[in-house]
């Protein structure tokens, strides 16, 4: 059996190393982890790379030397990227191979992100079902108040009475469309394969249309992404939901937004791993969301806004779990990060 496949199955970083710190081998995740390919990695003596792993090159080489095993908890890891993780160390040196060492880099920030995905997803649900019963309680008794509004319309006298019936038809409406948003979807609809960038420029084209002039979109895509299966309508809706929330947030004084796509391999969706998957991010400059948001901000009816539905990112939200995907933030002051994860196929 091929080594390098197992070894590429990981989850775990796995790289060896000699003496000088040069990277004889690393595997997927290795790469993935330092967002960096392996020709590169391994093309050079790279103890910067170690420096950004927060462990001293002197400790790694003595444990080398001595033939001494090493490990180290709660590393933090900066990668080139910017990228934030910790991750537990483990060097073990290689038996029958003079001064090489193996190194397991095991991401535990990872299994943080499950428990918080998982407990978000709860979370939503909970809160997506008592809003459904309500939509359900408000749909019916609208329906009659539209009703009466309409037979009523019909039996005044004085035509200009009529503007004010005609207001209760108007809002009526206007709430049960508000409604039909709350409910939703529930259930995957109808996936065909489609490119995942279609998809992001008729996005692109739509916002382009009213685009304030101090804001830029650009794009940032990988172009070997294959065909995933999707709801086109869907997840554009989903995107253009996000894009819409950047403008927004931009609007008073300008700023960037990116739309950028990359591949990952070996992720964990909620409680099912992934060979390949597809990241979907939408980058601003702005302001940043408030910290007391974070933890609800895909709740139906959450806004920071005073104008806001707080249904945008509710229906982002629903509409990658239909996709078997999951929808994700992280914002500061000057970014924030939209990323919508979705399972490829391959």
């Amino acid at each position: 059996m091929d080594t390098n496949l197992l070894l590429n199955h990981l989850v775990t970083a796995v790289l060896v190393i000699n003496e000088e710190l040069e990277l004889l081998y690393v595997n997927a995740a290795t790469e993935q982890l330092f967002g960096v390919g392996s020709s590169r990695l391994t093309e050079q003596s790279l103890p910067e790379y170690y420096q950004l792993l927060g462990v001293e090159p002197q400790v790694l080489k003595a444990a080398i030397r001595d033939g001494q095993g090493l490990s180290i908890n709660t590393v933090p890891l900066v990668t080139i990227d910017g990228q934030q993780h910790t991750v537990d160390v483990t060097l073990t040196p290689l038996e029958n191979e003079q001064n090489l060492a193996l190194i397991e880099l095991r991401q535990v920030d990872q299994q943080r992100r499950i428990h918080q995905q998982l407990t978000q997803d709860a979370q939503q649900q909970a809160a997506q079902y008592l809003v459904r019963n309500l939509a359900h309680e408000i749909k019916n008794p609208l329906g009659g108040l539209r009703g009466a509004a309409q037979l009523l319309s019909r039996e005044l006298k004085e035509p200009e009475l009529n503007e004010f019936t005609d207001l209760i038809i108007e809002q009526a409406d206007r709430l049960r469309s508000l409604v039909d948003r709350l409910l939703g979807p529930q259930k995957p609809t109808q996936h065909s394969l489609y490119n995942i960038h279609e998809v992001i420029q008729k996005v692109v084209k739509l916002v382009n249309v009213t685009l304030p002039a101090n804001i830029l979109l650009t794009q940032d895509y990988d172009p070997s992404i294959p065909d995933i299966e999707m709801d086109p309508d869907q997840l554009q809706q989903a995107i253009l939901n996000i894009v819409q929330n950047a403008i927004q947030a931009l609007e008073p004084v300008g700023g960037n937004i990116r739309l950028k796509t990359r591949t990952q391999h070996q992720i964990t969706i909620g409680t099912k791993r992934h060979k390949l998957v597809l990241m979907l991010s939408v980058i601003d400059d702005g302001p940043g969301i408030a910290p007391e948001l974070m933890d609800t901000l895909f709740y139906p009816m959450v806004t920071g806004r005073e104008q806001g539905s707080g249904l945008g990112l509710s229906i982002a939200h629903n509409f990658a779990r239909l996709h078997g995907g999951r929808i994700e933030c992280d914002s500061t002051v000057g970014h924030t990060e939209f990323t919508i994860t979705l399972p490829i196929n391959s």
